[in-house]
Parts: structure tokens; sequence; C-alpha cells
């Protein structure tokens, strides 16, 4: 496992934490579900899950007005990450930041029950 082989290396370095900078909606998600935790942009993480949810101001953007923003977006991780791409938040997808704590995992989820 490459977050492993990972960790051993950065405590081999005597740090306890370290960091990443997810530059996509998919990489935020992938750390998280690696255990790392957010130093910055948990909030907008989670605006984006509302936003694509029920009732969610993002829903109607999913119009398919281009190939990124087809409505079976709202229940993909990969495809969430394409519309986001697309601009469908009206801003860029940035100040998202990342840390784990060697051996822990933080256990965060902003998109809880959304599938690949």
């Amino acid at each position: 496992h490459a977050v492993a082989a990972f960790e051993a290396f950065i405590a081999d370095l005597g740090h306890t934490m370290h960091f990443a900078e997810p530059l996509y909606y998919h990489n935020a998600v992938i750390f998280e579900r690696y255990g790392f935790r957010y130093q910055q942009g948990r909030r907008l993480m989670e605006r984006i899950h509302r936003g694509f949810s029920p009732g969610g101001d993002l829903l109607p953007l999913l119009d398919g007005s281009t190939p990124f923003r087809r409505p079976e977006a709202a229940n993909s991780i990969r495809l969430r990450s394409w519309a986001i791409h697309d601009g469908i938040l009206g801003e860029p997808f940035t100040n998202v930041t990342m840390y784990k704590h060697v051996g822990e995992h933080a256990g965060v989820s902003t998109a809880p029950g959304v599938s690949w």
C-alpha cells in the first residue's frame, strides 16, 4: 500500500504528519479515504456535497448543457469533479489543503454514500 510505505518514510525522517494539496475535487475525496483531514477547504467540500444533493443549488445546473453537466453527475465523485472543472461552482476549485497524522485515519467523509 503506497500510503503505508510513504508514512514509513515520513516516520523515518522523524515527522509525525504530512500535507497534501488536492488540485481537483476527486483528489480531495481520495485523500479523505486515505485518512486525511482538512486544514482548509472542508466547508467548501461540504457545500459541494449539499449542492449536488436533493434540493441543492448545483442540481439544476446538471442540465446536459455540456458533456460534463449530465444529471448523473450528482451521484458520482468522478462526474462531479468533471462538472466542477467545467465551472459549475462559478469559481475555481482552490484553497483546499489536507494533512494526515502518521498511523491515524481521520474518518472524514464529505461525500458519504456517493460512488466513484
